[in-house]
């Protein structure tokens, strides 16, 4: 990854950590708010294939956790599954799909909530399943399914050299 690379992956988690804490948190419905920090995993897996999901989870979760009261690297670990299994999931599909980013989008925030939860719960954060996740879920990935298509393409933009590494090119030109 050459410093321009670094530079734009560090725009895009500061512009996603920004919006998260300032207005995101601010929006509750039913109690709940929406969580976009589970969109960079998601889109960077869609992307760059299963490592550059991990590695934009890993990264962006740290950024996030670091204003979370929750166990410091959860939101890390969480990411950097969601981003892996993202890539996986989607490395054999037609990318040039205009549907991929929206339905990766639904299974990636539904799996991020969940695993958050069971994991927190696992490292002794039991309130993490007293909460409704039924609400949780629908409000993160309601909101998460409207940026889907314009965090894919910000992520594409972040990775270039990822965003057309063993694609078709009517692919790369749907990310662009």
């Amino acid at each position: 990854m050459t410093a321009s690379d670094a530079a734009r992956v560090s725009l895009v988690v500061f512009l996603f950590v920004t919006v998260q804490q300032t207005l995101m948190v601010e929006i509750r419905v039913g109690g709940a708010h929406p969580d976009i920090i589970w969109l960079l995993p998601m889109a960077a897996g869609l992307v760059g294939g299963p490592a550059r999901g991990a590695t934009m989870g890993f990264g962006s979760g740290l950024v996030a956790d670091l204003f979370l009261p929750t166990p410091f690297g959860l939101s890390a670990l969480v990411g950097c599954l969601v981003g892996f299994g993202v890539g996986l999931a989607t490395v054999a599909l037609d990318r040039s799909s205009w549907w991929l980013p929206t339905v990766s989008s639904v299974v990636a925030s539904v799996a991020s909530v969940v695993l958050y939860g069971l994991l927190g719960y696992l490292l002794g954060q039991p309130q993490m399943l007293h909460v409704d996740l039924t609400r949780i879920v629908v409000v993160v990935t309601a909101m998460n399914v409207l940026l889907a298509v314009p965090a894919t393409r910000l992520v594409a933009w972040a990775l270039p050299s990822a965003s057309t590494e063993g694609m078709p090119t009517s692919t790369a030109g749907l990310l662009r």
